[in-house]
């Protein structure tokens, strides 16, 4: 009666969101005397999953998975918990791990709990603490079900090694065609840099850049720091940089270690898409401005002169450490 664990991946490269998850659920596993099961789709090397406490994968690969589809994918860690017998299912919090998440729970007839930030409060009765309010607060949700699904977020847990050995097992759940409903037809991805789902640190800008030409130096900030690029919902609207960038309650949620936000004044929607960040950065010439509310640095300041500055310290600093 293993952890089940959807391991998700990308181009067949697990994700570091992958490992996360494995690194919560061995600590769940430890105190209930059991083990973790992931189960992955169509990727290359599961190997790195057992430096983080997963002993078991059940490898599926069919072409027929190569594009995400919630609705299959459901379908493939159903058949997987009830092969493992399990009890608890943790998921990620990507956009992908939205959209299945409570399809899983239908599923199995499952409790769901989303949002969860740490280890269970207690595993009898099951209880886990969640943001709430757009993670102004927190809750202690109980689970009373007997099979239980947990969307862990973002960030919230962290990588923490734990080696074991590993088994790996071929898996080939059965599919049919009402699985596949929704065809997707075509997928664009961003390639050569760091995506917004996947970024640690993010690096985001407002109209304060005032045009599309000046973009250059907070895209050579974030190469700096090995950062994504955001930008507010204004900046998208009138097409300064891609929707794909949009960050916010209304665009990509943001959950980084480290969020900046440069000429960005931080209208409620775009703090509570990016409230979850752990620090949070604000570069702004206005004193006044929404975002040092709730700041943990603030610099009142014009950007075309700070960014400069940071952009010049930072690779002083990261040369003299190299």
């Amino acid at each position: 009666m293993s952890i089940l664990i959807y391991a998700e991946s990308s181009e067949g490269k697990l994700k570091k969101a992958a490992l996360e998850l494995a690194s919560y659920a061995k600590k769940v596993a430890d105190s209930m005397g059991t083990n973790v099961t992931a189960v992955t789709v169509n990727t290359t090397d599961n190997s790195e999953l057992a430096k983080y406490g997963v002993s078991k994968v059940l490898k599926v690969n069919n072409d027929q998975l190569n594009n995400f589809n919630a609705k299959a994918y459901a379908d493939v860690i159903k058949q997987a918990a009830e092969k493992e017998a399990s009890k608890i299912i943790v998921l990620a919090s990507t956009t992908d791990s939205k959209y299945l998440s409570p399809l899983v729970a239908v599923n199995l007839n499952a409790g769901f709990a989303s949002n969860v930030v740490a280890l269970p409060e207690s595993t009898t009765p099951f209880q886990v603490k969640r943001t709430a309010f757009t993670n102004k607060a927190f809750n202690i949700t109980e689970i009373t079900t007997d099979v239980k699904v947990i969307g862990l977020a973002k960030n919230s847990f962290g990588l923490a090694e734990d080696s074991v050995s590993l088994t790996e097992e071929d898996f080939n759940p059965a599919l049919n065609d009402g699985d596949f409903g929704v065809k997707v037809e075509n997928v664009e991805k961003v390639t050569g840099q760091v995506t917004i789902a996947d970024a640690e640190i993010v690096v985001s800008a407002g109209r304060g850049m005032k045009g599309p030409e000046n973009w250059g130096m907070i895209e050579e900030l974030a190469s700096v720091l090995g950062a994504a690029t955001a930008c507010s919902k204004p900046v998208s609207d009138i097409g300064w940089r891609p929707h794909s960038e949009h960050v916010g309650q209304t665009g990509k949620p943001v959950a980084s270690n480290l969020y900046i936000a440069i000429g960005i004044s931080g209208a409620i929607q775009h703090i509570a898409g990016i409230n979850a960040s752990k620090v949070k950065v604000v570069v702004n010439t206005d004193p006044e401005a929404p975002f040092f509310k709730v700041a943990d640095y603030g610099i009142v300041g014009d950007a075309f002169e700070v960014v400069p500055q940071l952009i010049e310290k930072l690779k002083a600093f990261k040369a003299n450490n190299a």
